[in-house]
């Protein structure tokens, strides 16, 4: 009794298995465009979020000017910069006013504009920005 029960179970469990199999190949034949679409959706969607990232994501090369560790003195002595007129460019170079240049120094406001012209004429310069930025172009700034 037990052997032939095991027998029918055993044929039921084949029969049950290979009713699933044909039953999945009906399933996959019916369906089988739509599921082949849906493959190829989803891999170019898994693509087109895998590029976006990597095109969106890119990392921005930044280069920092490093300042210089000490002012270049042979540069000073050449142009000729006396040491108030580089205290006055690194004062222009942190942005004060020639008043608030002045106040600093304790010297008149028109002993200022005496310097920051003479240095106009050492730089070769016109204007301000123009005359720090050569300043730090010739390392004469910290």
């Amino acid at each position: 009794m037990k052997k032939s029960a095991i027998i029918y179970g055993s044929f039921l469990a084949v029969l049950l298995i290979l009713l699933r199999v044909l039953e999945y190949r009906f399933f996959i034949r019916d369906l089988s465009q739509e599921i082949y679409i849906a493959v190829i959706a989803l891999f170019f969607t898994m693509f087109g979020l895998w590029l976006g990232h990597k095109l969106i994501s890119r990392k921005k090369e930044v280069i920092y000017k490093t300042k210089p560790l000490e002012i270049d003195q042979d540069a000073i002595k050449k142009i000729g910069i006396s040491k108030r007129e580089l205290e006055v460019l690194q004062h222009m170079s942190r942005g004060l006013s020639n008043q608030e240049i002045a106040d600093t120094l304790y010297v008149s406001l028109n002993t200022i504009k005496t310097h920051i012209s003479n240095l106009y004429s050492k730089l070769n310069v016109d204007r301000r920005t123009q005359a720090v930025q050569k300043a730090q172009e010739l390392n004469l700034l910290l």
